[in-house]
């Protein structure tokens, strides 16, 4: 199922895409996607209804977030080698844990604002799981029946601050519009194996970033399990887990967004994104 949230910034309603690519408003069934109302029971409810009997949202709606809010919004860096690489540094040996601040999480085209004072604003096309259930502490062979499901995520990062100005990578990772999330929100039961998605990212029609998920250096379960030995996972939190080669940073010469600069992304099995770069 594709669980996703149609209107006005800060006024939308859950929907489902129908199985002919139909948005339905499920707003009689459940009131919103948050960390309250994430669950199998929810899912079922969903699952059991008539999609074809509900509102149908007009073509060209506003794509907001999948879900409303998130506890966690964390990210996992250097995740890809060849990633790593190109970065200039060494591939970790333990995943590494960052957050994003919850305020980032934006919808799937929504504009990208460049914040004042960046520089050097980067694009990374990233796989995000979406948690399910409670977990803290989860052994790795149980970890993937604690997601709920997946989405694309553009893990958009301003890299002056987030390497050069001291302190954690969050000051980088944070500003509004640096978490496009979604078109939606794709059940685990979607996806037979979130280790063999295809990916890429293309700045202004030129293809940037192209890899493939198999080739993460930690793949899903054990980003999962290895988070929650350290805190307690809820519904609703977000997991982005890095990203290929090709962003701006590795590029020589080096390449940052600029106003006026549109970007378009997308993950097999889970839709694609487009974002019009603004500045602030």
């Amino acid at each position: 199922m594709k669980l996703l949230r149609f209107g006005e910034t800060g006024h939308e309603k859950p929907g489902v895409l129908d199985t002919d690519g139909t948005i339905r408003d499920v707003s009689s069934l459940v009131s919103d996607f948050t960390p309250d109302t994430l669950s199998a029971l929810m899912l079922g409810t969903l699952t059991r209804a008539d999609l074809s009997s509900l509102p149908e949202v007009p073509a060209g709606t506003r794509l907001g977030p999948p879900i409303a809010r998130t506890g966690h919004f964390l990210a996992i860096g250097l995740n890809y080698a060849d990633h790593a690489e190109e970065s200039g540094m060494p591939i970790p040996t333990e995943p590494i844990i960052f957050s994003k601040a919850p305020s980032s999480l934006s919808g799937p085209n929504d504009d990208v604002i460049i914040p004042r004072g960046s520089a050097k604003t980067d694009w990374e096309v990233e796989l995000a799981i979406i948690i399910g259930e409670h977990c803290h502490g989860v052994d790795e062979d149980e970890a993937l029946s604690m997601v709920l499901g997946y989405a694309l995520c553009n893990d958009v990062s301003e890299r002056a601050f987030q390497a050069e100005r001291g302190g954690q990578w969050i000051k980088g990772k944070s500003a509004p519009t640096f978490g496009p999330l979604g078109p939606w929100l794709v059940t685990a039961d979607e996806i037979a194996d979130p280790q063999d998605l295809d990916m890429f990212l293309d700045v202004n029609g030129e293809r940037c970033q192209t890899g493939n998920t198999r080739t993460m250096i930690f793949p899903v379960a054990h980003i999962v399990s290895y988070v929650s030995q350290f805190m307690a996972l809820e519904p609703g939190d977000i997991i982005t887990t890095g990203t290929p080669p090709g962003v701006g940073m590795g590029m020589k010469p080096q390449r940052f967004l600029k106003a006026g600069d549109e970007m378009r992304l997308g993950i097999a099995g889970l839709g694609e994104q487009r974002q019009k770069v603004v500045a602030a």
